[in-house]
């Protein structure tokens, strides 16, 4: 799930920019600072940048980020007024595209802009700048090839697979009091979420526990957390208005009567009327429900990000308090294949921009490996280094805002806040965490990979669950166990038409609406009728319309598919 991926990052990923620069990155140092707008579908919180990063920025480029958000009607408001912003950064392709035909993005060869202030991207990311231009005659129906930015998660080989987000993590020091019962399917999760509930009723702040809290932040077409699951469990990816294997090329759209969404969203409505499912997911944020899990108010998670990268303190382990992946036999998560081209969050430059050549020096600096590397865990030396052999290493410091990011700064940055409130906003990849880190000895940019983390175990349930699966990690736990690899290819939704494009938002609200009724219903009956009462008024709106979109768009992946797998 490409989206939820990028929001997943939101979360962990920061810009720090520190150390030398590139040409023209610090012409504007004698004057008065330049305030960049950057408007970015990504971004969580709109404003000005503060906190560390800020500092970091004003000092490196003499400039402040005002962050524009997507929020409802924020990018046709800026579509009319002809002004995307300086910096611009797309969730998705489709309001790319829309940009593009309108004229608002700058050309990055114009006047040799990527050649002189994009260098570093110019010479290591040619696959990802190749698949723009492709993307344009594409768009433009072959009239123009223009480079206008590149997407998202670059890799630097295309031979393997990404981490894995689904990580499937459990309570794994109550899973192990319960005597490790088994988990072949979902209704054995729910079992077992039943029977923590009994051992541990209470958190840390003696509030009532669950087996899961929900956030509504991230819902696009559908609620995020049911076409997740079904991602999770059967390797399917969100797409569209449904949901694409990318095994068989099967499409299920959202609705489908036995289909992988309802499946799911019933799953989470069990959850509710056994209690076990935090009453207040439908309106809380996302740190909301982090800080409930944090505090052990809830025993498990799909993602890693929302599980064991959160409750994994020093302070939960040295408790040997723990979550670790442990999924359902039958699950079988999906992990994505790397590729050099990158994916569809797509990286650009507003065409009405006054200040071209510092938003592209400062694009460029993400896709260093000092100004990734920052970007990721904080300032270098502050927070990370590489060792006399050119390892990375965390420091004291770092080692604690990568597990809690709610630490004060230290050093340079004392005074500016927690580690969290300097995160930059704009909240898009430039690297995979797996591509390799060519300042490094060998190593990947992801930290759990590096040889210094390839630590013993950090405490005995963690020792426990390592010598029951025989494994040192996440990532070696899933290679042994089973999971579904979507290849990367080159494939881009086509734009909807203005038609299709406005039965689209009618049908995504009443499946969205119409999703969170069902997961409160009291009784199986109830649930029942509110799915009825959905699926008439999406098929009102145009729901099958959108299906049959949504199936074309789906053969033609999967095509692309196939032809990668050969």
């Amino acid at each position: 799930m490409r989206r939820l991926l990028t929001k997943f990052v939101a979360l962990g990923l920061v810009i720090a920019m520190t150390g030398a620069c590139f040409a023209g990155c610090n012409g504007n140092k004698k004057n008065k600072p330049i305030t960049l707008t950057v408007y970015s579908e990504l971004a969580n919180v709109a404003g000005e940048q503060v906190g560390w990063s800020a500092k970091i920025l004003l000092e490196k480029f003499n400039v402040k980020i005002n962050i524009i958000t997507a929020a409802d009607g924020v990018f046709e408001t800026r579509m009319e007024s002809g002004d995307l912003g300086d910096i611009v950064v797309f969730g998705g392709e489709s309001n790319y595209q829309t940009a593009l035909e309108a004229g608002l993005l700058y050309d990055w060869e114009e006047e040799n802009l990527i050649q002189e202030h994009g260098a570093y991207i110019n010479e290591h990311m040619k696959d990802a700048l190749n698949k723009n231009r492709e993307l344009t005659s594409t768009i433009t129906k072959g009239a123009k090839k223009t480079l206008y930015g590149f997407g998202f998660n670059v890799a630097t080989s295309s031979e393997n697979h990404d981490d894995f987000l689904y990580t499937w993590d459990l309570r794994w020091d109550l899973y192990k009091q319960l005597n490790y019962p088994e988990m072949k399917n979902l209704d054995d999760l729910i079992g077992i979420l039943e029977d923590m509930k009994e051992i541990c009723p209470t958190d840390a702040n003696g509030n009532p526990t669950y087996g899961i809290s929900l956030w509504p932040d991230w819902d696009g077409d559908m609620v995020m957390y049911v076409k997740s699951l079904a991602t999770a469990y059967y390797g399917y990816d969100e797409f569209a208005m449904g949901l694409h294997d990318p095994i068989t090329g099967t499409y299920y759209d959202a609705l489908q009567k036995d289909g992988p969404y309802l499946e799911m969203l019933k799953f989470f409505n069990k959850l509710y009327q056994k209690d076990l499912l935090d009453p207040n997911s439908m309106t809380q944020t996302y740190d909301e429900a982090a800080a409930k899990l944090k505090a052990g108010g809830a025993f498990w998670s799909i993602f890693n990000y929302s599980g064991c990268l959160a409750y994994n303190t020093d302070a939960h382990l040295a408790e040997n308090k723990m979550m670790c992946s442990i999924k359902p036999e039958e699950a079988s998560p999906i992990v994505y294949g790397m590729s050099t081209v990158g994916g569809n969050r797509v990286w650009s430059i507003g065409a009405n921009t006054e200040y071209p050549e510092l938003c592209m020096d400062i694009i460029n600096w993400l896709c260093t490996p000092e100004g990734y590397m920052t970007y990721l865990y904080g300032p270098k030396d502050l927070c990370w280094y590489y060792d006399d052999e050119g390892y990375t290493q965390f420091t004291e410091f770092g080692k604690k805002v990568s597990i809690d990011r709610s630490a004060m700064m230290e050093g340079d940055y004392a005074g500016l806040g927690s580690f969290n409130d300097g995160a930059l906003q704009i909240n898009n990849t430039t690297w995979s965490g797996m591509a390799e880190n060519p300042d490094s000895n060998g190593e990947v940019y992801n930290w759990q990979f590096w040889k210094s983390q390839q630590v013993e175990s950090r405490c005995e349930v963690e020792k426990d669950w390592r010598e029951r699966y025989d494994v040192k990690s996440a990532y070696e736990y899933f290679e042994k166990n089973g999971y579904t690899v979507s290849p990367a290819t080159s494939f881009a939704l086509a734009k909807k038409d203005k038609d299709l494009d406005t039965i689209w938002e009618a049908v995504k609200e009443a499946v969205v609406d119409g999703s969170w009724k069902a997961i409160y219903a009291e009784t199986d009956a109830e649930f029942d009728r509110l799915v009825d009462e959905m699926i008439k008024e999406a098929k009102g709106y145009g729901y099958d319309t959108c299906v049959e979109w949504a199936k074309e768009q789906s053969a033609i992946r999967y095509q692309l598919e196939e032809e990668a797998r050969k």
